[in-house]
């Protein structure tokens, strides 16, 4: 099964801008995500269309399943 970590900021037009961690590193501790947000909004790394990510909206696990079908 296949997660994803998704991390979602607003940037300075006020729309959702989504990062997206493959196969993050578990147990996925919401306080330490919540810090990691914090340190990607001080550093002012990622620009998004909208702008400058200026706050966290929020997080969350994405798991996904995949079966191949044999033809």
């Amino acid at each position: 099964m296949a997660k994803t970590l998704e991390l979602h900021f607003l940037n300075e037009e006020g729309k959702i801008v989504k990062l997206m961690i493959d196969s993050p590193k578990e147990p996925v501790v919401p306080g330490d995500v919540s810090l990691a947000m914090d340190e990607i909004l001080a550093s002012n790394a990622f620009f998004s269309a909208g702008g400058n990510f200026i706050s966290k909206k929020g997080g969350r696990i994405v798991e996904r399943n995949v079966a191949d079908l044999t033809i």
